[in-house]
């Protein structure tokens, strides 16, 4: 029997999350009505800062191809994806005083801080505008301790899509899949699914009515939350007229998701989520979270005892820890490489469309002042990319210069991104994409 109280608080948590995407204009049209080219692109954000040396291999100092050297252990999972690989060197992003964590300032290139709003949108967001549209255009999901995830299922740290508009994560595998898949479900998750969907829509024309009393300075405000409601209930409906497609795609419901051993079980599960919403064609631009941004994250199911802060303070080059922790993340950028190569497109694979940003909120290491902030890029986004290969800069583009190559890449004829001329001035010395990087 269903738990109201349990469904209200679902109901609760996951229209937060909704709401802040509906404030953010985004739009839930089908990719299939578009003739580009349906390009992707999935960034993986590592808390507690990614140290070089963890991703350069030994002896590499200047830039060169990766194809006769070993690749660290760290992240030595890749090493049959070599060539699809590009690691990358010498981006600063100073400007971002990251410390802790950039927080939103890691994919904004803008100012950061801990309970600090963001100042404009991100990139992840930026590019959920410009590739060409899905349902849903940006699909954000975060990893953190089971405690975490589940006393706070949804946490915006990252992504936003302007000004004081955040982009929530979804930490809870289960809430997220009744958002997906509730519609094509069967037993106790469909009559959730349709108890949620029925509160959802009597909210909304409550709300609707309630709103009309208000007086004008609140109204506008007011209008943002109703059309929250109507976009959570548009996706459902939009979802549900490609259940036939999504069936496909919807992962297996297991014990992981009601009963987890540990927080990676959620972990793993969350990533085969947003796989599914990838290779389905749902969304195009994805956002990972390992640590959500913060300065928290544990990691008990792959033998990591301690966890949180304590890790930001430990040294990751030869680390036993840092190691574990950089291999189980190797792992996941191989499961979904191997699932996007297993779905034909075009003359190819989605792969052959993707391209895969791993790096960290926190530049290279906790309590950092961004002068290096490490990079590994994987496919080439339709032949965009170098791939293949080790790229040393010297210090002088910052992460900003990164986000204009991708906007490049995905057909915007921008020169700087989230950087006014005065700020380039003192912290980029050159305009335009990174040449470097791409063919």
């Amino acid at each position: 029997m269903l738990n109201r109280r349990k469904l209200l608080q679902g109901v609760a948590t996951g229209v937060g999350a909704a709401l802040s995407t509906s404030l953010t204009g985004q739009r839930l049209l089908a990719s299939s009505a578009s003739s580009e080219t349906p390009k992707r692109i999935i960034f993986f954000m590592q808390n507690q800062g990614f140290d070089p040396k963890t991703c350069i291999p030994e002896g590499m100092k200047t830039s060169g191809s990766l194809a006769k050297v070993k690749l660290p252990e760290p992240i030595s999972a890749l090493e049959p994806y070599k060539e699809r690989l590009h690691i990358i060197n010498g981006l600063h992003g100073i400007h971002t005083s990251p410390s802790h964590s950039a927080f939103f300032g890691a994919l904004g290139g803008y100012r950061g801080g801990d309970g600090v709003p963001p100042s404009a949108s991100t990139i992840d967001y930026e590019l959920s505008k410009s590739l060409p549209q899905t349902l849903l255009p940006h699909l954000c999901i975060g990893m953190d301790s089971m405690e975490n995830m589940a006393a706070k299922p949804t946490l915006a740290t990252l992504s936003a899509s302007g000004a004081g508009q955040p982009i929530f994560m979804h930490s809870n595998p289960n809430h997220l899949y009744q958002m997906l898949y509730g519609g094509i479900s069967t037993g106790d998750i469909q009559l959730q699914h349709q108890a949620r969907s029925n509160l959802l829509t009597q909210i909304e024309k409550l709300a609707a009515t309630k709103g009309r009393s208000l007086p004008d300075s609140d109204q506008q405000r007011y209008g943002q939350y109703v059309q929250g409601f109507k976009d959570v209930n548009g996706l459902r409906d939009r979802l549900d007229t490609v259940s036939d497609h999504l069936r496909k795609f919807a992962p297996t419901v297991d014990d992981r998701y009601a009963n987890p051993k540990f927080e990676t079980d959620w972990h793993d599960v969350l990533l085969d989520l947003g796989i599914s919403a990838i290779t389905s064609g749902i969304t195009n631009t994805l956002t990972i979270g390992s640590g959500r941004g913060e300065i928290f994250g544990s990691w008990k199911g792959v033998g990591v005892d301690q966890q949180g802060h304590n890790l930001g303070h430990m040294t990751q080059h030869d680390n036993p820890i840092w190691i574990k922790i950089r291999q189980y993340n190797s792992r996941m950028l191989v499961r979904i490489m191997q699932a996007l190569e297993r779905v034909p497109e075009g003359n190819g694979t989605m792969m052959d469309n993707t391209l895969i940003v791993y790096t960290s909120n926190n530049a290279d290491k906790q309590h950092t002042n961004g002068a290096t902030w490490p990079v590994m890029l994987l496919g080439n986004c339709d032949g965009a990319f170098k791939t293949g290969c080790f790229t040393q800069l010297d210090g002088k583009r910052p992460i900003n210069a990164l986000y204009t190559t991708l906007l490049r890449a995905a057909g915007q004829n921008c020169d700087r991104f989230n950087m006014t001329e005065k700020l380039a001035k003192k912290f980029d010395n050159a305009t335009g994409p990174v040449k470097e990087l791409l063919i």
